[in-house]
């Protein structure tokens, strides 16, 4: 169950506001500007709490003040019961994504696993899952590169998707996916099991201070690949950036223009960047309480089942919905809040 304190979160709110009012609030941008977006984060919360309570008050007097429980009355009812659960839904999201990069972009970047076609066909249709789920929740989706496979599917392909609470959404989906399914590249229609790996990064733009050197990165340009109109293929434009010391390659032929590109790929770098440091303080946290993590690509984290039967399951949540067409057709929101609930009750949102 999810615990929501009231007292505490208004004490919060008049915290705050009592350091928008001191007299050096402002000389540290980068710190003041975090405090404002606090600020109104919370009032926003408290603000959906006040709003919600009164449709209950509302819903409770209007059950009360009916006499005769006639089909018209059970079917506005039920209106008011659907509007009421699809406003405490959203009230639940915005206590779930309140850690700080939350409500930024989110960078997807698809890779497949051992298995040639068949792994490159799951890291496309995985590819194709999270552009539809991102379009259904009015989402912007831009895509960073793209590149195709040699009989099918993606070699490897990034997104930006642009919207409120991407990232928030979105950070628990990264991990290992696994796909078994009859194999439509199999004349004998064999069943394959296939992998495809998933990272998510927020779009930090331009919070984070992260500073590259020049002589830290090799820089490659190519000719464009794949989906991108009539730019694509007719020059170098298409860059790729290779951070030295960590091996960290990131790629990026969506804009026009070359020097457009390298900017993408930078901002994506130093989102990476910001993003390992994270984890190695995750890691050290983890280290001195004696956690010891799985190996990544040897434990999915969830698993899409077309064959003998259909089933898709997570295995952090233990979350399953046999409708495995609606899962990849973009119906990822019940597996997306089952892991955000999950993580605020262990106490482990990041």
């Amino acid at each position: 169950m999810i615990h929501f304190d009231l007292p505490q979160k208004e004490n919060q709110i008049h915290l705050l506001e009592n350091q928008t009012l001191e007299e050096n609030f402002w000389k540290d941008k980068t710190q003041s500007k975090e405090t404002i977006r606090q600020l109104n984060q919370l009032k926003n919360i408290v603000q959906s709490y006040h709003q919600l309570e009164s449709q209950s008050v509302n819903l409770i007097d209007f059950i009360k003040n009916e006499d005769a429980l006639d089909e018209e009355f059970l079917t506005l009812l039920n209106e008011e019961f659907e509007n009421f659960n699809h406003a405490f839904s959203n009230f639940e999201i915005q206590i779930l994504l309140t850690n700080k990069y939350d409500s930024c972009n989110a960078i997807l970047e698809f890779h497949p696993g051992a298995g040639g076609t068949e792994s490159q066909d799951w890291a496309n249709m995985l590819y194709e899952m999270y552009s539809k789920w991102a379009e259904k929740k009015g989402y912007k989706v831009e895509v960073l590169d793209h590149q195709l496979g040699e009989e099918a599917g993606i070699k490897s392909a990034s997104l930006l998707i642009k919207g409120e609470f991407a990232y928030g959404y979105l950070k628990g989906e990264a991990g290992v996916h696994r796909l078994i399914r009859i194999s439509p590249f199999d004349a004998n229609k064999r069943r394959h099991t296939s992998f495809a790996s998933l990272e998510v990064t927020p779009d930090y733009e331009d919070n984070v201070d992260i500073v590259l050197k020049e002589d830290e990165l090799r820089i490659d340009t190519y000719r464009a690949s794949g989906a991108g109109g009539q730019h694509i293929n007719k020059t170098d434009s298409a860059v790729r950036i290779t951070h030295i010391p960590t091996n960290i390659v990131v790629s990026c032929q969506s804009q026009r223009s070359q020097i457009q590109n390298k900017e993408m790929c930078l901002m994506m770098l130093k989102s990476k960047l910001y993003l390992l440091f994270l984890k190695e303080k995750e890691n050290e946290i983890a280290q001195l309480k004696g956690i010891q993590k799985a190996n990544e690509w040897g434990s999915q984290i969830r698993s899409y089942i077309l064959c003998p039967y259909t089933l898709v399951k997570d295995h952090r949540t233990n979350h399953e919905n046999a409708n495995a067409s609606a899962v990849l057709n973009g119906d990822l929101d019940e597996f997306i809040f089952a892991y955000l609930k999950t993580q605020i009750e262990s106490g482990d949102a990041n």
